[in-house]
């Protein structure tokens, strides 16, 4: 098949939502929907039934959440899939916003219940910033919600995107029939199926059918009809141009767990939809179907297979085709590489796959020196910005207790830090050896310590501080006594050598702009360093 052909089947998104509105469970629902499991799995009831693909790591496992992003595939009426699923949890919120550069599109997932969320909002404002088309998807329409007008009204009003129902469900909680389809004027009528684990019968008719008014209460069906009334009075039109640019979504209804309204929104999906997108190089644009390969590492992940201790750097395609073995130079140092052991991956499990195309997303195992950002191209000279790094919010001393353990200690630790998990500095001009950790939650630290003891039986305590804010200072190299430091302030170096100051509160950093007028602060890891308008330095 052509590089063309191969480009426009492929889809590559990401599914984000707040903790607990069912992104797990959605993304289970498709690959069963899509074939790719025959029996999709609990994430509640870890004992009694099989594990979620998506939740592999053992700590995800115990506790029934995502930590990490895992990436899936498959093939889908003559499309080739690549599903990135993201962790939740707002501790977790980096390993996501890294995802979201590796993907062409997003599925936003909202509790019908408790409508838009604030982890929500947040991922819905990085993926307006990067003009990604997302699809939302309103899940857990067979509990209480809240009704279908008051839900479209908010992601218009605080999202400040055009919602376009392309369904609307038939009741929410225990009236919870089904869903009527906007487009094609039929009202599918879904059956329970035992925990949601195989695909839900299906039965079709109209809206005006006495089967559905059958089904439905007499006030549940005239608010529907009100409702689609009012929707077709006053709402917008669809726009595949909106969609495309991030200012309209495309809103579907439905349960995740019960399989209602699954298999309507992977459909819409691959309509709605873009394929694999040029990305911007340092000053030129590069289209999918260039004649050269390149692409970028957006995540790192250790110990996928535990008996060998390997490292996984997760490439996201961006142009040519990729053929096992073939050279490529690692911009950042110059230096040329084979991509000889790659690697195509469903959740923890790997294939070894020996071409891939746009979209596409390989593990290379091996490249030590590869690291989160990096550009791999047959090219010299493209060079990749696409991977952001965030500034921590949280700050821990890492304890090592048994100093017999300090080879297993700091080799998980160069590892996990490596991955992205946490950053890690130094005070400087300190007698203090301890590790002092940042991260952008605390429970980042808790999954430090579980991998440093289960990876490498390494045991490690962690010591909280109060330092709530990092900026980053923009000169050369700097001791602590040529500044004006606030009290419990303290001057700190990254891995890259570069001096920063924490501090506790946002009035230290207002005291030490104010004693220290000739100091730039920044918020971030760049070179370019762009300023922290945040900070009022008078």
């Amino acid at each position: 098949m052509s590089l063309h052909n191969e480009i426009t089947r492929r889809r590559t998104f990401a599914i984000v939502s707040h903790p607990d509105a069912g992104k797990t469970t959605l993304t289970e629902k498709l690959l069963l929907y899509g074939g790719a499991v025959q029996m999709a799995g609990s994430v509640t009831s870890r004992k009694k039934e099989r594990a979620t693909v998506s939740d592999w790591l053992e700590i995800e496992r115990k506790r029934g959440i995502s930590v990490s992003s895992t990436i899936l595939h498959f093939d889908y009426n003559g499309f080739r899939i690549n599903l990135l699923d993201t962790p939740g949890h707002n501790d977790f919120s980096e390993d996501t916003y890294r995802v979201l550069t590796a993907v062409d599109s997003v599925i936003m997932v909202i509790d019908g219940g408790k409508g838009i969320e604030q982890q929500t909002l947040k991922l819905f404002e990085v993926c307006g910033k990067r003009k990604i088309p997302i699809i939302t998807f309103i899940n857990k329409m067979d509990r209480p919600s809240r009704d279908t007008l008051s839900l479209l009204d908010e992601i218009e009003k605080v999202l400040h995107i055009i919602p376009y129902p392309v369904n609307i469900p038939l009741g929410n909680g225990n009236e919870f029939k089904g869903i009527w389809d906007r487009r094609t004027k039929i009202a599918h009528l879904f059956e329970r199926t035992p925990g949601g684990a195989f695909r839900a019968p299906v039965k079709t008719c109209g809206l005006v059918d006495q089967l559905v008014q059958d089904i439905l209460s007499e006030s549940t069906y005239r608010t529907v009809c009100d409702e689609l009334e009012m929707i077709e009075h006053v709402g917008e039109s669809l726009d595949i141009e909106n969609i495309a640019n991030g200012t309209m979504t495309p809103v579907f209804f439905g349960s995740a767990v019960n399989n209602f309204g699954v298999e309507l929104l992977l459909d819409g999906f691959l309509e709605f939809s873009p394929p694999p997108q040029p990305r911007q190089s340092t000053d030129v644009t590069v289209e999918p179907e260039s004649d050269f390969f390149s692409g970028f590492v957006f995540k790192i992940q250790a110990n996928l297979d535990p008996k060998h201790r390997d490292r996984m750097s997760f490439i996201r395609i961006v142009s040519g085709k990729f053929t096992r073995d073939m050279p490529v130079f690692h911009t950042r140092t110059g230096k040329k590489l084979r991509l000889s052991n790659s690697n195509s991956l469903f959740g923890c499990e790997r294939i070894s796959v020996d071409e891939a195309w746009p979209g596409d997303v390989i593990g290379f195992v091996g490249g030590e020196f590869l690291n989160i950002g990096d550009t791999l191209c047959e090219k010299p000279g493209i060079v990749y910005r696409e991977v952001p790094r965030f500034a921590p919010e949280c700050f821990a001393y890492l304890h090592n207790p048994e100093p017999s353990n300090y080879k297993r200690f700091q080799k998980g630790l160069e590892q996990l830090v490596q991955e992205g998990l946490v950053h890690i500095f130094t005070k400087k001009n300190s007698p203090d050896k301890n590790v002092l950790l940042g991260a952008v939650g605390p429970l980042q630290f808790d999954l430090v310590q579980f991998r440093l003891e289960s990876e490498y039986g390494a045991v490690s305590r962690i010591e909280t501080t109060e330092w709530k804010i990092i900026h980053w200072l923009d000169t050369k190299p700097i001791e602590a006594t040529q500044l004006s430091l606030p009290h419990k302030s303290t001057l700190v170096q990254d891995c890259n050598g570069r001096s920063a100051i924490l501090f506790e509160r946002d009035w230290q950093v207002r005291h030490f702009c104010e004693n220290n007028p000739s100091i730039v602060l920044f918020d971030n890891f760049y070179n370019d360093k762009v300023p922290d308008v945040s900070v009022a330095q008078k």
